[in-house]
């Protein structure tokens, strides 16, 4: 099983293309014979890891792929590094602006990606 999220509009937009990528993926998946499905996350630091944890119970996913949008890039990317810090640019939808903090008290620092991004990226 395949969970792919997305993420609900923030900062203003009216749109978040996570969300539909992550539908489309799913569904291409689904069309290949694979069992997937997406899920929305909200766009709230304090709710989002709550939620992703919810869906992990309900689903029980082999892979999870966590989508989201950084403003101003100009082409997809994947992360090989995720950092558990969080300094926010801009308020969440609940008005939360954390600004150094952890995402997870007491955790690593970082989590390294073992993925082939780089020759995932080439193909």
């Amino acid at each position: 099983m395949i969970l792919l999220t997305g993420f609900e509009p923030f900062g203003g937009a009216a749109f978040n293309p996570s969300t539909a990528i992550a539908e489309g993926a799913a569904r291409i998946l689904r069309e290949s014979g694979a069992d997937a499905v997406s899920e929305l996350l909200t766009c709230a630091f304090a709710q989002a890891p709550a939620e992703l944890n919810s869906l992990l119970d309900l689903h029980g996913p082999d892979v999870v792929i966590n989508l989201g949008l950084a403003e101003g890039r100009k082409s997809l990317s994947l992360e090989k590094v995720a950092i558990n810090h969080v300094d926010a640019r801009i308020p969440d939808n609940a008005g939360a602006q954390p600004i150094d903090e952890p995402v997870l008290a007491g955790a690593p620092n970082a989590y390294f990606s073992t993925l082939p991004l780089k020759a995932a990226m080439q193909h």
